[in-house]
Formats: C-alpha cells, sequence, structure tokens
C-alpha cells in the first residue's frame, strides 16, 4: 500500500490535470492509502484490464472489479494499464527498481498449457 500525493498523481494523470474533474479525482485518490500491483504473464495487460471491467462502473459487467464495487464513471476504484509500453512507465512511477522481483508461483505449471509459456 502507498499513499498518493499530489505530485505523483499529476505526473500519472498529466493529461487530465487541466480538465475541471481532475481536482475531484484527484481528492477522491489521495483520501486512502491505495493497493498498487504489478502483474506479468501471458496477455496481462489484456487479463488485468478485462478483470478491472470497463471505466464506467455502472456499464461494466459483474464480477469485474468495476461491475461489483462501482456504480461511477469518475470514481471507477482502480486503474490498469492500458499497454505493455504504458505499463513499464507506471511501474517505474510506483516502485523502485528492487521493490520488483521475479518469482515462479508454486501453481505456475497449472496456470498455463506447456507450449503458452
Amino acid at each position: 500500500m502507498i499513499k498518493l500525493n499530489d505530485a505523483l498523481l499529476d505526473e500519472h494523470y498529466a493529461h487530465l490535470v487541466e480538465r475541471p474533474f481532475f481536482p475531484r479525482i484527484k481528492a477522491s485518490m489521495m483520501a486512502t492509502p491505495v493497493v498498487v500491483m504489478c502483474v506479468r504473464g501471458k496477455d496481462a495487460v489484456q487479463v488485468v484490464r478485462n478483470m478491472t471491467g470497463v471505466t464506467n462502473g455502472r456499464n461494466a459487467n459483474p464480477g469485474t472489479i468495476r461491475g461489483d464495487y462501482s456504480m461511477s464513471g469518475q470514481e471507477n476504484i482502480v486503474h490498469a494499464s492500458d499497454s505493455v509500453e504504458n505499463g513499464k512507465i507506471e511501474l517505474a512511477r510506483f516502485f523502485k527498481p528492487e521493490e520488483i522481483f521475479d518469482y515462479t508461483p508454486t501453481g505456475f505449471n497449472y496456470l498455463y498449457a506447456s507450449d503458452e509459456v
């Protein structure tokens, strides 16, 4: 868990800083600590985005994070990188290099077919 601050959010959402709704989003994101994650795997970006659901919680499918826990288009409770390239940028923004490490989960051989990895 980390506590987001002004500088980090201004950098992360630089494309939204001038939008009228940005102060409200920023205040919401700074209200409590947040959980940040680094996920690796085949098609990880798309898999996580599928789990997250569409941005507007009212339109998100049940069983997705937003579909189960959000009712707003702006207070959508979760962020997920939209590409591998942006994921790398965002990982560098939220983590120190020594905070990211590789490991193989004990059930790894049951997650993928042998020809997928």
